[in-house]
């Protein structure tokens, strides 16, 4: 049985290189792909693929959201994340959300493939700056990185990702199927734990976290 992959990158040239690259080999078949973090959850739940390489900076929702509702949604799939970011502050938002592996953009071809069929084969796989940051981080536990958004809740991540979209209070009541009030409640407790002050200070927040395009 070969591998079955879903690809999610918002850039069709590297979606198209990584799916050539990909198919010539034997054991690897990609089942699907996808432009934006939305289509990304929605094409692995119809295709339940075995492992999906996804990009952090996607249009409509961010890889380290995506990462997360795929673990939540779809256990048994692994989820390499492909991205340009190196920064400490990635690797771990991304393992703490329930990525296997993770590689920078500049990785050797032969490195994908290899970490590819190590997340199939039960491993997890990481490149060498994602390797020292979490080496690091197991060294030196009392090292915090903030990550407020981590500590919210599945329904003010809801919320956070509404507002980020331009949504009004009634607008997430009417989406969310909740009271206009209960609504309130939660943005409050959103912009509270996120330390921001307002939408504008929000939407920068989940920019510069990847959260958002």
């Amino acid at each position: 049985m070969p591998i079955r992959i879903l690809i999610a990158d918002d850039h069709t040239l590297v979606r198209e290189s990584l799916v050539g690259l990909l198919q010539a080999e034997g054991d690897v078949q990609v089942v699907a792909q996808a432009a934006d973090g939305i289509e990304t959850v929605e094409k692995a739940i119809a295709v339940r693929p075995d492992v999906v390489v996804a990009d952090l900076s996607m249009p409509r929702l961010g890889g380290i959201e995506v990462v997360r509702r795929l673990r939540e949604a779809l256990p048994q799939t692994r989820v390499l994340v492909l991205t340009m970011h190196q920064e400490d502050e990635y690797v771990l938002q991304a393992v703490r959300a329930g990525a296997s592996g993770y590689l920078v953009k500049d990785s050797a071809a032969s490195e994908l493939l290899a970490a590819v069929r190590n997340l199939h084969a039960g491993r997890g796989h990481f490149g060498p700056q994602a390797a020292r940051t979490l080496a690091q981080q197991l060294q030196h536990p009392e090292r915090t990185l903030d990550d407020p958004y981590g500590r919210l809740t599945a329904r003010e991540r809801e919320v956070f990702h509404l507002i980020a979209e331009g949504h009004t209070t009634k607008e997430i009541a009417r989406t969310l199927d909740i009271s206009a009030k209960t609504a309130e409640n939660h943005r409050s407790r959103v912009l509270d734990k996120v330390g921001v002050r307002n939408t504008a200070e929000l939407v920068r927040y989940a920019l510069r976290k990847g959260l958002l395009d």
